[in-house]
């Protein structure tokens, strides 16, 4: 990185001719486009959002989940804001609220 940034700059420094001069240029707008489009580049990170989620009841076995479930934890960014109650009744019966990683 360093002798790709050091070598116009010793054209440059060294009263360049006209080559010297266009290549180091060429290489900084090279530079700066390449910049420039990595960083307007869409993000592909999953946004998972929850919020002021109903009510979820459980019984007899069943599972309840108010929120957000993910197979194994993957995934990206995962919010939950205000989830609903989540209520079990009788063996085997599950609930819950907020983010679940399931498996």
């Amino acid at each position: 990185m360093l002798v790709i940034v050091s070598t116009p700059a010793f054209w440059l420094f060294d009263g360049p001719d006209t080559g010297q001069l266009v290549g180091a240029s060429v290489q900084a707008a090279t530079g700066v486009g390449a910049l420039l489009w990595a960083w307007f580049q869409p993000t592909t990170e999953v946004r998972d959002i929850a919020a002021r989620t109903g009510r979820a009841e459980a019984n007899s076995g069943g599972r309840a989940h108010t929120g957000i479930r993910r197979r194994h934890g993957r995934g990206g960014v995962a919010h939950v804001q205000q989830s609903g109650d989540a209520i079990a009744r009788g063996q085997g019966s599950s609930a819950g609220t907020g983010i679940d990683y399931t498996e």
